[in-house]
């Protein structure tokens, strides 16, 4: 029923239930009441797990007892609570906070936002201020190079398009991210409009400054000899540089009210400060030279038409460089297949392969794309995976196998049945993986943000004080006469005190942008994650990256990770007047109706070998002891030591040979036939390929390498010394290993778990860095924060090499954005003047912030070129070959 109140309309539910299911609107067209009433908002928070009126009742009393809350009212059916309250004194966190004490949830929704227009890291914190502050919103972070927003938030309480509008209004171009070839397309797009518009305003700009500038120096040098003498005329310099400030220019005015309207600061403010400097008050001292700003000695439109050409100069290469930092999610999705080629209803037919659907059977051809993930079902042929995984031998293909999207079959034809497509396709959550990374900051990056946050008023502030001490004090003190700028003719002897001030201040405030520290470790975290998913390495976070480079300590999982995690044949013992050849085949024989799997490893071992494994006649299992068996008339006896103490069969020439298998870590199985001892087999979970040389490679970086497992500590350290680990944490239980790496932690070290990402959940959390390895193409589903591929070790390294280039590059960056500020600053505020005689102009301060800007972007670029050192020894070796991909 609908029932008015003092605070507008209630739907209600019928009151003999006890308690109220609704929410309050407001009456259309009516005031909400008295003034601290206008000052209140409304929310509709979304609240999981209430069954009954009681659960109503308790949010409600809960939320009610809320400073700051006016009025709550909860709806039992529609899941939902409606909220008003005084933001000054709550928020939807603390509501939140509230609900979730009670025992029930309040669920988050996330959005990725792609954001075009934004210039440096003041963007960034206008973005995340102004976003931020939105009620229901939880998190914002925002990516500069990536050009994105990714929010967290409350369904109910903010929506997606409100998100959208604060950005907007901001002056900024905002939509959801795509996904897939529509958002490689959408980004090309907006980066050819963005390159477009600045070389339009670059083709006004220069032209016209060039013009400015001749104009201003037609006295100098060789200039009177072809420059007109009306190009020297200060009309005609206001009427060539009106243009060039209200049209390439107009941009940075626009972006500076949008912000300014919100209470926000961005380098636009400090370039439409300068600019508009300059031109207003080289127009004065044009139209009005007694005004008191100079004289006519201080038309200075060359500075602001040059400010202006130089800052559009900067904003075209940073077009032009900026994207080329993502270029790793570019290649992932340009991977995709276009078409697919079905079979249904019995035809052969081509599609788009974004409309494959799970069960159709698709055709491959030699050459072709694989269109989404699935199962080969018929054919043969081997597959080239090196684009996914970093892999560059072919894979071979039979029916059975697993075969991943956008990966490229190379020989034979087959068909398989999909099994994943779209999202959670093999591809699609990598790039998701990748995009989600580039979309987080690293803890280095937070001294960045504080600096660019407060940096803008700041340096207005600075600009000030600059201004006020040259006027009112330094210019009568220090002024020379014969001053000019640095790298120009052009003397400042006429300009007076008033335009001398304010090109320093100009000067200050251009030079002062914060764009290379905002670009300094965003744009190094995109190109190391894209590094890293070119060789298989998936970092989830920036914060991983940065963490990864820090390690000193490596704590591998035993089973799985260093070994194969199954065992496998290793040694065959034979006593006298027996062939390996016949004791295997026996043993075999024995086993094969046997479901142990150390039956199935010696079963396995002889198959390999070439023998023809044939069934036992009789088979008994005796537990505790191993098996007996017949096999073509021969009795085999298959088990340990006290088997054949019990059967009477004497094993003492065979014994020490048991021992020393047992020594290393080995399971040994003795074997008789006919009552006689006829000799020993071994099985063991033996170790991957290159475990001992990825150790090697971490012990020779200084990093410490221990091993965990729960086998006793006689196996666990037989298989430590094979690999060269002396640091052996043996019988843990799996439930006990994230303490163990809680122990490592509490003497000082930084800690890296690597494990199969399923039983050591727990231990890949508590590390400060969790590798999980050999987790395929589900990549999405595992724990750690970073997801290594393929089963290969040596990738353990190649992420730690990764991270210590990445994070190499960051310190480079940050170094030099600093000291660009540092030298910067107190060069354009005139601090070496008195002892130089020489200023820097306004015009040279926006070409070094330009190169500054472009210098970072530049150095970050030189990742691409960085190839691990297991691929770079491969390489010089002549190895397996190197893909383009993986080489650049």
């Amino acid at each position: 029923m609908l029932t008015y109140t003092p605070y507008g309309y209630i739907i209600t539910s019928d009151t003999r239930q006890g308690y109220s299911l609704g929410l309050a609107l407001r009456k259309e067209g009516e005031p909400m009441g008295d003034a601290h009433e206008n000052s209140l908002v409304q929310v509709s928070l979304p609240v999981e797990g209430m069954s009954c009126a009681a659960c109503v009742a308790k949010v409600e009393k809960a939320l009610g007892n809320v400073t700051g809350i006016r009025e709550a009212k909860v709806n039992l059916v529609s899941g939902k609570a409606a909220v008003k309250f005084d933001p000054h004194k709550t928020n939807v966190a603390q509501m939140a906070q509230v609900v979730s004490e009670l025992g029930y949830q309040v669920p988050r929704e996330e959005v990725l936002l792609t954001v075009r227009g934004m210039s440096c890291a003041a963007c960034v914190a206008k973005v995340e201020k102004a976003v931020g502050g939105m009620a229901g919103v939880t998190r914002v972070v925002v990516n500069l190079p990536a050009e994105s927003a990714k929010v967290e938030f409350y369904p109910g309480t903010v929506t997606k398009a409100d998100i959208k509008k604060v950005i907007k209004e901001l002056g900024y171009e905002a939509a959801e991210k795509l996904e897939g070839q529509a958002a490689l397309d959408r980004e090309r797009e907006a980066r050819q409009k963005e390159i477009a518009f600045q070389k339009r305003n670059m083709w006004i700009a220069w032209p016209l400054a060039a013009l400015v500038m001749l104009g201003m120096f037609r006295d100098v040098w060789i200039f009177p000899l072809f420059v007109p003498e009306f190009l020297g005329n200060t009309i005609v310099l206001w009427i060539l540089t009106t243009p060039v400030v209200f049209i390439p220019g107009w941009q940075f005015f626009t972006h500076s009210w949008n912000g300014l309207k919100r209470g926000a600061t961005d380098m636009n403010l400090l370039y439409a400060t300068g600019i508009g400097a300059a031109y207003i008050i080289a127009t004065i001292n044009s139209l009005w030279p007694d005004a008191g700003f100079g004289g006519k000695g201080a038309t200075f439109f060359e500075s602001a038409a040059l400010l202006t050409a130089f800052i559009v100069l900067g904003r075209y290469l940073e077009a032009l460089t900026r994207g080329r930092t993502s270029d790793a999610i570019r290649k992932l999705m340009s991977l995709q297949a276009k078409v697919a080629r079905v079979i249904r209803d019995g035809q052969e037919m081509e599609i788009a392969a974004d409309e494959v659907e799970i069960g159709d059977v698709v055709v491959v051809r030699p050459g072709e794309s694989i269109p989404v993930d699935g199962r080969v079902i018929d054919g043969y042929s081997a597959v080239d995976e090196s684009m996914l995984t970093g892999e560059s031998i072919p894979v071979e293909k039979k029916a059975g196998d697993e075969v991943i999207g956008a990966t490229i079959n190379k020989t034979g034809s087959f068909k398989f049945e999909a099994t994943k497509v779209g999202k959670d396709t093999a591809l699609a959550q990598i790039i998701k993986l990748v995009e989600d990374a580039q979309a987080s900051k690293a803890p280095i990056q937070k001294l960045a943000d504080f600096v660019a946050g407060h940096f803008i008023a700041g340096v207005h502030v600075l600009a000030l004080v600059v201004f006020a001490f040259w006027f009112f004090y330094g210019y009568e003190r220090f002024f020379l006469p014969d001053s000019r700028f640095i790298l120009s003719p052009y003397s400042l002897a006429e300009i007076g005190v008033f335009g001398f001030s304010l090109l320093l201040s100009v000067t200050t405030l251009v030079i002062s942008c914060p764009c290379a520290l905002g670009l300094a470790t965003p744009s190094a975290m995109m190109a190391g994650t894209g590094k890293g998913a070119e060789n298989g390495i998936l970092f989830k976070g920036a914060d991983a990256v940065e963490a990864t480079s820090k390690l000193q300590a490596i704590v591998f999982d035993k089973t799985g990770t260093l070994t194969k995690g199954q065992p496998s044949l290793t040694d065959v013992v034979v006593a006298d007047g027996f062939t390996r050849h016949e004791v295997l085949n026996l043993a075999a024989a024995a086993e094969k109706n046997s479901e142990h799997p150390l039956g199935e490893a010696i079963v396995r071992g002889a198959q390999d070998e070439g023998i023809q494994v044939e069934d036992a006649q009789e088979f008994n299992a005796i537990p505790g002891h191993g098996i007996e068996a017949t096999f073509r008339s021969r009795q085999v006896l298959l088990g340990n030591r006290r088997l054949m103490q019990q059967r009477g069969v004497d094993f003492s020439g065979l014994l020490a040979s048991a021992e020393k298998m047992e020594h290393e870590g080995k399971t040994a199985m003795l074997v008789a036939v006919d009552g006689k001892a006829a000799g020993v087999v071994a099985v063991a979970d033996t170790l991957k390929e290159n475990s001992k040389e990825a150790v090697a490679r971490l012990q020779r970086r200084g990093i410490k390498v221990a091993m965990i497992t729960g086998d006793n500590r006689r196996t666990a350290e037989a298989i430590a010394r094979q690999v060269g680990i002396d640091w052996v944490l043996a019988e843990v239980l799996p439930q006990d290993k994230a303490n163990e790496v809680k122990k490592l932690q509490e003497q000082g070290l930084r800690v890296a778990m690597v494990g199969d990402g399923i039983n050591d959940a727990p231990a890949l959390a508590q590390a400060d860095v969790g590798l999980a390895i050999g987790s395929g193409t589900d990549v999405a589903k595992e724990t750690g924060d970073i997801i290594l591929i393929k089963s290969d070790i040596r990738d353990v390294v190649s992420a730690i090499e990764v991270a210590k280039a990445t994070m190499g590059k960051v310190h480079q960056n940050l170094f030099w954005a600093f000291i660009y500020n540092t030298l910067g600053i107190p060069v354009a505020a005139g601090i070496f003047y008195p002892l130089t005689g020489l200023i820097v102009s306004p015009e040279l301060a926006a070409f070094f912030m330009a190169i500054s800007s472009v210098s970072v972007t530049m150095n970050t670029l030189l990742l691409k070129r960085f190839v691990p050192s297991m691929k770079r020894t491969e390489q010089e070796h002549g190895g397996r070959p190197v893909t383009a991909t993986q080489a650049a």
